[in-house]
């Protein structure tokens, strides 16, 4: 027996764990109690990485699909079928004819940061999508629109604040997202411990609710309102303080006006909630010593997904609290290119583009993921034939599943990265599984750009690659290589060409910290047992902290690189150079928000939103046994009021009908769910012929975006409205018994 350390892949918190490794496998996992930013901390996901790891459904080998079947392959055959059908498909078709999909977990691996920026310039398509159009794209807008970088995103300084409001999160159950933060549920209850507010506004009571000092039982979906009430408040109360901030921001006077429509007393009904509630949170904002307002999936994935996502950080500005320590701050990862100087930049732009059928504007280089299945079925140049898709299930994840599904049947072709025969990938021609995270190494690219401390951990393989398996980084370099008509060249060529390639631009760079060298001087000096090891060496010795890879592995625990610090203006890129509070676009949208105060539902309809257990993560964990049952099922919670009224009972099937299907749940009646609203969970649904996931058919659930059609969006982001929409409810009608024939 052996331990190995490993940071965990399965959440935004990037905990520390100690493995025991017995007979080359990994059979259990605890906390590590030494590492630097975790600290022993350890969920219900970090505890089963064994079995996550030991799956056996997980594919030994790649699937190449021959007569209309998926059978084993070798590496060549697979690589090889990719460059014979990939590249005459783009020459005859065009470039566009190809689409890209990242999927969630691709950002929780080494390979999945390195190398798909390098995979979308091979491809040159414009149709690119990923996970950030059903979940995290109004924060980019929003941040892409006031500071001019769509990933200068401020997190709540945790460990400082004394007052967070949190509005649509619930970090107690996803363990934090666009804001990584080791045992999140710890930081809560040591803001309480020094006497520290804590409020969240959700129409739920969720288990993070269930901490805070006040719960604000919201509607869905008036998220947007109420915060547009908060800072009308702070204008009419003369409570905006810019502190460190004053000279820095403009636009004020514009906004001023723009709100004057959003008053407590205006948006109270379309909120539910007491105007008075509503102007009390707004004084306790602006009275705290310090304060940060943080919001997240919840208050992403509605109608006014950016809007919502903008006045957070309004709020975060207009009381003095962004980049301040104890308000929120802009985090700097150890692999992050040093800080430019202050002053203005190229600004940030929404619709360069549009998609081919819709017509839908580009966000950050991305189309919307509600527009890949029309992309698909029609027909005129630029129809997408061929899908690459990287660790992606958008049949589950994207609305109208069903449609989906049968458009990517259509395909010429199709390629798969991913480690499961899927929902989505048994529509693969080209399966290409990953190992097992045991036998990959692992360092947070993504998500230490949202870490509420600066840290840098690197842990390698704790295992070595399996018989027949074939290492990630290298699944990716040799896919790379087969679209780009490079088919044959060794791996080896595309980490080199992105290391010459960065160095030379770093080189030019007066703010690099190897301006004016020899590039090839630079790149001899790197250090690393393979091409990605060389690119992280790079990264770090580009950034700001002076670390190396040699560093990193001398503290197999983690290196402390301190509290998150002030950054402005330096990180601002806005073509004013200050923070632009009202920008165009925003200004364009406001009237929409202004008229959902006049929308009455019917009185027999309720809003649906969708809820997180700690024990998943979107549709890729329900193949695991230690992570199913008790709690961690497909119900439809209703609050008694509203179960009475519709006559549902129970443990009983309920019909749920929205625009885009209707589907049938169990009834789970719980005074959590506030009157008028119902809840079913996201990423079910594993009912579908020719998949592999035993464990996740034996409780199947439904797929809640089948009530959708994939025509509410958020038009700045284009993000799919999953949350607050609006559905009917009635009990299933049960068939009375069948007489016994007698004869």
């Amino acid at each position: 027996m052996s331990k190995a350390l490993r940071i965990c892949p399965l959440c935004e918190a990037t905990c520390g764990l100690t493995l025991t490794i017995e007979a080359g496998r990994v059979t259990g996992a605890r906390g590590d109690r030494d590492d630097v930013f975790s600290r022993g901390f350890i969920c219900p996901k970090g505890a089963a990485f064994p079995e996550v790891d030991n799956d056996p459904d997980r594919l030994a080998g790649p699937l190449v699909r021959e007569e209309g079947v998926l059978r084993e392959a070798t590496w060549d055959e697979a690589f090889d079928t990719i460059a014979a059908r990939v590249r005459p498909l783009i020459e005859d078709h065009g470039k566009n004819a190809v689409a890209l999909i990242l999927g969630n977990p691709n950002v929780h691996t080494v390979a999945g940061a390195l190398y798909p920026p390098l995979l979308l310039r091979a491809l040159g398509t414009r149709n690119f999508y990923t996970a950030s159009t059903v979940d995290q794209m109004p924060k980019h807008v929003s941040s892409g629109l006031l500071f001019g970088d769509p990933f200068a995103i401020p997190v709540p300084d945790l460990d400082r604040t004394d007052h967070l409001l949190m509005i649509g999160a619930n970090p107690l159950d996803s363990n934090g997202s666009l804001c990584t933060a080791p045992d999140f549920p710890g930081r809560l209850k040591a803001l309480r411990a020094r006497g520290g507010t804590f409020t969240v506004v959700d129409p739920r009571r969720t288990r993070t609710a269930r901490l805070a000092d006040r719960h604000l039982a919201i509607r869905p979906g008036a998220d947007a309102l109420f915060l547009a009430a908060l800072a009308h408040t702070l204008f009419a109360e003369d409570l905006v303080r810019f502190g460190d901030l004053a000279g820095q921001v403009e636009g004020v006077d514009e906004l001023r006006e723009a709100l004057k429509e959003f008053s407590p007393e205006a948006v109270a009904a379309a909120c539910d909630l007491d105007a008075e509630a509503i102007r009390e949170t707004a004084r306790q904002l602006a009275a705290a010593p310090t304060a940060a307002v943080y919001g997240r999936v919840g208050a992403s994935t509605v109608e006014y997904g950016t809007l919502g996502n903008w006045l957070v950080d309004v709020l975060n500005v207009l009381t003095g609290n962004l980049d301040r320590p104890g308000g929120a701050l802009f985090p700097h990862g150890p692999t992050a290119p040093a800080p430019r100087k202050p002053g203005p930049g190229k600004g940030f732009a929404l619709g360069r583009w549009a998609s081919r059928v819709s017509g839908h504007p580009e966000v950050k280089g991305e189309m919307p993921l509600t527009a890949l299945a029309e992309e698909i079925e029609t027909p005129g140049e630029g129809r997408v034939r061929v899908v690459v898709a990287i660790a992606a299930n958008p049949v589950l994840s994207a609305p109208d599943g069903q449609r989906l599904d049968a458009a990517l049947e259509s395909l010429d072709f199709m390629v798969a990265v991913d480690p499961y025969l899927n929902e989505t990938t048994r529509h693969a021609d080209v399966v290409l599984p990953p190992p097992p995270p045991s036998q990959s190494p692992h360092f947070d690219y993504a998500f230490n750009q949202f870490a509420v401390r600066a840290q840098a951990r690197y842990t390698p393989p704790a295992l070595p690659l399996g018989p027949g398996r074939m290492d990630e980084c290298e699944i990716h370099a040799r896919l790379i290589l087969a679209v780009s008509g490079m088919h044959g060249a060794p791996p080896s060529a595309v980490d080199d060409l992105a290391i010459d390639t960065t160095l030379a631009k770093a080189v030019a760079d007066e703010r690099s910290p190897v301006h004016g060298q020899d590039p090839k001087a630079v790149a001899a000096e790197l250090t690393g047992d393979n091409g990605p090891e060389r690119r992280l060496d790079m990264m770090l010795r580009l950034g700001s902290y002076g670390l190396t890879l040699d560093a990193l592995r001398a503290a197999p625990h983690g290196v402390d690189l301190g509290p998150l610090e002030p950054r402005l203006p330096g990180v601002l890129k806005t073509r004013s150079g200050r923070v632009e509070l009202f920008p165009a676009p925003i200004e364009a949208d406001l009237p929409r928000l202004r008229a959902s105060l006049d929308v009455v539902l019917a009185a027999d309809t309720l809003r649906l939103v969708g809820r997180r257990h700690l024990r998943s993560n979107n549709s890729w964990m329900h193949n695991i046994p230690a992570l199913t049952g008790g709690s961690n099922r497909c119900t439809l919670q209703v609050h008694p009021d509203d179960a009475a009224r519709l006559g549902l009972v129970g443990g009983a099937p309920a019909r749920i009908k929205g625009e885009g299907g209707e589907l049938e749940a169990e009834v789970e009646i719980t005074d959590g769910m506030r009157p008028g609203v119902v809840s079913l969970p996201h990423g079910w649904g594993h009912d579908r012929p020719g998949t592999r996931l035993a464990v996740a058919a034996e409780h199947p659930g439904v797929n809640v975006n089948q009530l959708l059609d994939g025509s509410r969006i958020d038009p700045l982001s284009g993000t799919a409205v999953l949350n607050g929409f609006p559905v009917h409810v009635s009990p299933v009608p049960v068939s009375p018994p069948q007489a016994p024939s007698i004869g």
